[in-house]
C-alpha cells in the first residue's frame, strides 16, 4: 500500500471539500492516488462540500455559555431549520459556545474541520456565524438568556450590568429577547441617523399641516417616540417588556447597563 501524508490528505480536502476522515479513507481505498482519490470521494456524495458553501444559509442555531466571569453567544449557520433542529448541530453549537465562555473567540478557528465534517454528515452548508464573548469587569453582573425552539436555541442574549444583582440582570436580558434594541442609550445611536429620522418627521409633520411654530415641538414628541420603538430603537427607553407602564431605565434604578449583544435565528 502506497504511503501518503498529512499533506496529501489536506490536499484532498482543499480540492474536494471532503472531511478529514473521509479523505484519508479515500487515499487509503485508492492507494494513495490523488485523482482516484477525488473519483472515489465523488462517487459517494462526499465531496460536495465546496459546492455546498455557495448555497444561503439563513436558518441555524444559537447557543450560550458562561464560565467563571464570562459569558459567551455563538451562532451556528445552516441553510434549514430541519438541519438546524439535528442533535448533531445543536450539540456543535452548545459545545462550541461553552468553549469560547471558557478560552475565548479564538478557539472558534480551530473548529473548521468540525464543520466540514458536519457539512458532509448533513449535507447542508454549515458556517459559524457571531462569536462573541463577555467578560465582566470586577463587580458587574453577567447574565445569559436562550429562548429555544424545536430544541434549538432561536434568540441569544448576553448582557452586563453595573450594579442590581442576577435576577434583574436576567430580567433585562430577557426583555432584550423581546425588545430587540439597537442601543444601550441615546447618545450611542449615531448622528447622521438621528439628523436623518429628525428631518423625516419635520417633513411628515408639515404635510399633515402642523403650525410652524409647533413643528419643533411635536417633531421632538415623535423623535422621543422614535427612541422607544420595539423592535428596535434604545433599550433603556423602551417600554419594559413585563410592565409597559415602565421603561427599561425605570426598572433598572441605581444599576446601568453596560453592554449588551443579542443574535436571532432569521433576524
Amino acid at each position: 500500500m502506497a504511503e501518503f501524508s498529512a499533506k496529501d490528505v489536506k490536499a484532498l480536502r482543499d480540492a474536494t471539500g471532503a472531511g478529514m476522515m473521509d479523505a484519508k479513507k479515500a487515499l487509503t481505498e485508492s492507494d494513495g492516488d490523488f485523482e482516484a482519490a477525488a473519483s472515489w470521494l465523488r462517487e459517494r456524495g462526499l465531496g460536495k462540500a465546496a459546492e455546498r458553501s455557495d448555497r444561503e444559509n439563513a436558518e441555524g442555531a444559537v447557543a450560550v455559555a458562561t464560565a467563571g466571569d464570562a459569558a459567551a453567544l455563538v451562532e451556528l449557520k445552516s441553510e434549514t431549520d430541519f438541519v438546524a433542529k439535528s442533535p448533531q448541530f445543536v450539540s456543535l453549537a452548545e459545545k462550541l459556545a461553552t468553549d469560547v465562555a471558557a478560552n475565548g473567540e479564538k478557539v472558534a478557528e480551530g473548529y473548521s474541520e468540525a464543520i466540514d465534517d458536519l457539512k458532509l454528515t448533513l449535507k447542508e452548508n454549515i458556517a459559524i456565524g457571531r462569536v462573541l464573548r463577555f467578560a465582566a469587569a470586577p463587580g458587574n453582573v453577567l447574565e445569559t438568556y436562550l429562548h429555544v425552539q424545536n430544541g434549538r436555541g432561536v434568540n441569544a442574549v448576553l448582557v452586563e450590568l453595573a450594579g442590581g444583582n442576577a435576577e434583574l440582570a436576567h430580567d433585562i436580558a430577557v426583555h432584550i429577547a423581546f425588545g430587540r434594541p439597537n442601543h444601550v442609550n441615546r447618545d450611542e445611536v449615531p448622528a447622521e441617523d438621528v439628523a436623518a429620522e429628525r428631518s423625516a418627521l419635520e417633513a411628515q409633520t408639515r404635510n399633515e399641516g402642523k403650525p410652524e411654530q409647533a413643528l419643533p415641538k411635536i417633531v421632538e414628541g415623535r423623535l422621543d417616540g422614535w427612541y422607544k420603538r420595539v423592535p428596535g430603537g434604545v433599550l433603556v427607553e423602551q417600554p419594559y417588556a413585563r410592565d409597559d407602564k415602565q421603561s427599561v431605565k425605570q426598572v433598572l434604578g441605581a444599576a446601568k447597563v453596560v453592554r449588551f449583544a443579542q443574535a436571532v435565528i432569521g433576524g
